[in-house]
């Protein structure tokens, strides 16, 4: 077995280097992340609905839920499309990725009369949508002794 310690002079400057050039692959992901941030806040539904506060603690989201808005003028949206009230199930059967045994996310404009909600809620279960959630946004929960938001004060 022989070992030659000499340092080889061959006038060869350019030889081959075995190393990885990972310049291109941090290229390509910081392009990804700025198409991942780009993107992110466009995959939520976008409607202008003031939505009740609520201190219990957050669920998981599914994949893709299927939002139901009850809006300020009383009228409805499905995702960011408008439907009619009359045409309501007929579009949520006609929906590919929705089925009956799949949660509806309904979310009401705070103004809303409850009596309006309680009328979609209807129309949702005589089509036989009966899962239902109702949306709210995330608040602080009610310090000790203090009333409930929504309360009668004295």
């Amino acid at each position: 077995m022989a070992v030659s310690l000499a340092d080889n002079d061959d006038d060869d400057d350019f030889s081959e280097t075995h190393d990885i050039n990972v310049t291109p692959f941090i290229d390509v992901i910081l392009v990804l992340l700025i198409i991942f941030m780009v993107a992110a806040p466009l995959s939520t539904v976008d409607l202008p609905i003031d939505l009740p506060t609520s201190s219990s603690t957050p669920q998981k989201k599914p994949d893709k839920p299927t939002y139901l808005s009850i809006k300020r003028d009383l009228g409805l949206a499905i995702g960011e499309d408008s439907v009619h009230r009359a045409d309501l199930i007929a579009t949520l059967d006609g929906m590919s990725d929705m089925s009956k045994d799949k949660y509806v996310f309904l979310r009401a404009d705070r103004s809303v009369p409850y009596g309006e909600l309680m009328g979609v809620m209807e129309l949702l279960r005589s089509g036989g949508y009966t899962r239902v959630k109702l949306v709210a946004l995330e608040g602080p929960p009610p310090a000790a002794g203090a009333p409930a938001a929504g309360a009668a004060q004295p």
